[in-house]
């Protein structure tokens, strides 16, 4: 049977070239990148090249660039690291009600420190308004957080925009945002975008699991949230995962190569996919526009297309498609298996009856046509089966 993966958002394959340089350092760059001899300061190599790629893609200096084991870690200390560093300018804090639970907690965790948060509301597409971001503004507000892409629905934020108004207003504000679903999607420029914390995630791009960066910029008072030997500045202790950077920089260079032909191209089929998902009975597509029959696709992530389904549960239908052999997540997969209602849905409205029965469609530049097409003949002829099987 062949299988189809359309989980993207939730995990990539590893490039090749990815799986070769982590092999190549595990075997041949084992020592300890501390360690003054030959074989730590060959593991340092590995350290400092990928640090160079990774900031040649952002355009920022590779002394930015810090890394984590993840895309959670990475914002728990942004947010932490810098509410805590600043918290005799201020203790307000402002983000958005679609926020990933790795912003959404730790944030939670700083209310309980003392700290003041505001959610901004979004609209039906998930995105904030500028003027609710201003209005939320106070003298004590330290630092804001907002997401590039929503990792359930695709709404791309203009952060790059609402980051200039909110420093126009306040300039000594902080600027954090979780790219973790952009980084590979979008060109992010952060100091041209006014985005002093920027987080990525190494197996969102075709890199492996358990590797993160994030980007500091070297005007932010912040705080480090683990303590131990002093590495990497003494920001983020703990002997450097060698392997796994080597592997985050070959595929932060490798996303980007052939950019925009393949970013066009996931625009395309994303275009197809929704034309023809909607023919379907009792399909909504969440997060993109529908305007005389015009889809405002390319308002939104390239990858990511959430779709409601009338009549059945998402994990009844997630289970069938998987017997089939297509892999697809309810809601977000980042979360845990544990069901619950998403955040995001509830934020753009959808209805109460529809939030139970989403999924979400994810591509990756491997995806092709022909996979799309097997997928939508595939829910066409399961949907009726299965309704019928809910109604009896």
């Amino acid at each position: 049977m062949e299988e189809i993966y359309l989980d993207n958002s939730a995990t990539t394959k590893p490039f090749a070239s990815v799986c070769q340089i982590m092999m190549e350092t595990m075997e041949t760059a084992y020592g300890n990148p501390s360690s003054m001899h030959k074989k730590g300061i060959k593991a340092e190599h590995y350290v400092h090249h990928a640090s160079d790629q990774i900031a040649k893609t952002l355009k920022v200096s590779p002394k930015e660039i810090f890394y984590t084991s993840g895309g959670t870690e990475s914002n728990n200390m942004a947010l932490i690291g810098t509410a805590l560093a600043n918290k005799r300018m201020g203790s307000h804090i402002i983000t958005t009600e679609i926020e990933h639970p790795s912003v959404h907690n730790p944030l939670l965790f700083l209310k309980e420190q003392g700290f003041e948060l505001t959610f901004l509301p979004v609209d039906s597409f998930g995105h904030i308004k500028k003027e609710d971001l201003l209005n939320a503004i106070r003298e004590d507000t330290i630092l804001i957080s907002i997401m590039y892409v929503n990792n359930e629905i695709g709404t791309l934020e203009p952060v790059a925009e609402l980051a200039k108004a909110a420093k126009e207003k306040k300039p000594d504000i902080f600027v954090h945002s979780d790219a973790i679903q952009a980084y590979g999607k979008y060109q992010i420029y952060p100091k041209r975008e006014g985005i002093d914390l920027l987080s990525i995630s190494g197996h969102k791009i075709h890199g492996p699991k358990g590797i993160g960066a994030l980007y500091i910029s070297d005007k932010v008072k912040i705080k480090p949230i683990l303590y131990g030997g002093g590495q990497q500045k003494g920001m983020r202790s703990g002997t450097e995962n060698v392997s796994g950077i080597a592997g985050l920089g070959m595929a932060a260079e490798e996303i980007y190569q052939n950019y925009k032909e393949k970013i066009q191209e996931l625009y395309e089929k994303k275009s197809y996919f929704i034309e023809q998902i909607v023919k379907i009975e009792g399909t909504t597509v969440n997060g993109v526009e529908l305007e005389k029959g015009i889809q405002k696709v390319e308002e939104t992530a390239p990858h990511i297309i959430s779709v409601s389904f009338g009549g059945i549960k998402s994990e009844v239908l997630l289970h069938a498609l998987e017997e089939k052999g297509i892999y697809v997540s309810s809601g977000s997969a980042c979360a845990s298996n544990h069901p619950k209602l998403s955040s995001t849905l509830k934020a753009i409205g959808v209805k109460r009856e529809l939030m139970d029965a989403t999924l979400r469609f994810s591509m990756s530049g491997d995806t092709t046509k022909q996979e799309l097409d097997i997928v939508l003949e595939t829910l066409k002829n399961l949907l009726p089966q299965l309704r019928r099987f809910v109604r009896n």
